[in-house]
């Protein structure tokens, strides 16, 4: 037996879930699109990829894809890659659901939700690439247990990444980016690729601003 799933109840999560209201015909994407970009799950609660596509093909994740540019370019331009996207913000949800149409886009699935939740429905070793670009920094020092980037999560990236595959990160805050440097540092499954000060300075050459 498989199901399809567009939404379960997350974990405590910190941050918005909705913005303004949607528009007639965003909410009308969100009704008719989003349950066909869905992922499939499996009897025993895990991902099954081939249904969830229709095909096999190697598996890249984008957590917190925001409004969706950088995931429609990444969509667009390796049309043999599946593409997941998480984001728990529903307005950055139908913007990318817009675009999905507008542009004919089928090698996109969506999690809404917390990401901690699908992480642990991932077959171990699945995932060829992640992106986790300019997710919530929570710069207040009292907030810093609610950013993603910890120790637990790496534990569960590391299970699901493929060997020998890549995790793309990228911020504007510097204290966050010294935190999520030091945390890949110490952890003994990550390995830090940059051979000079402009490999983690720049952008990667695929992306695009955002």
């Amino acid at each position: 037996m498989l199901r399809r799933n567009v939404n379960i109840h997350s974990p405590r999560f910190h941050g918005r879930r909705k913005g303004h209201a949607l528009s007639k015909r965003r909410q009308k994407l969100m009704e008719d699109v989003l349950p066909r970009c869905a992922l499939v799950f499996d009897k025993n609660d895990g991902l099954n990829a081939t249904a969830s596509f229709g095909r096999e093909s190697s598996l890249w994740l984008e957590i917190g894809f925001g409004a969706g540019e950088h995931l429609i370019d990444q969509a667009l331009k390796n049309p043999n890659i599946n593409f997941i996207g998480c984001e728990p913000y529903i307005n950055g949800v139908a913007t990318l659901l817009s675009e999905i149409e507008r542009h004919s886009i089928n090698n996109i699935r969506i999690f809404n939700d917390d990401v901690r939740l699908l992480l642990k429905k991932l077959r171990r070793s699945s995932i060829d690439k992640i992106f986790l670009l300019f997710n919530d920094p929570w710069p207040k020092k009292r907030h810093n247990s609610r950013r993603l980037i910890c120790f637990e999560t790496l534990d569960e990236l590391s299970k699901i990444m493929a060997n020998g595959s890549q995790i793309l990160v990228a911020s504007d805050d510097m204290n966050l980016i010294r935190s999520i440097l030091n945390l890949f540092y110490c952890h003994h499954n990550f390995f830090w690729l940059a051979n000079n000060p402009d490999d983690w300075k720049k952008r990667y050459s695929d992306s695009i601003a955002t």
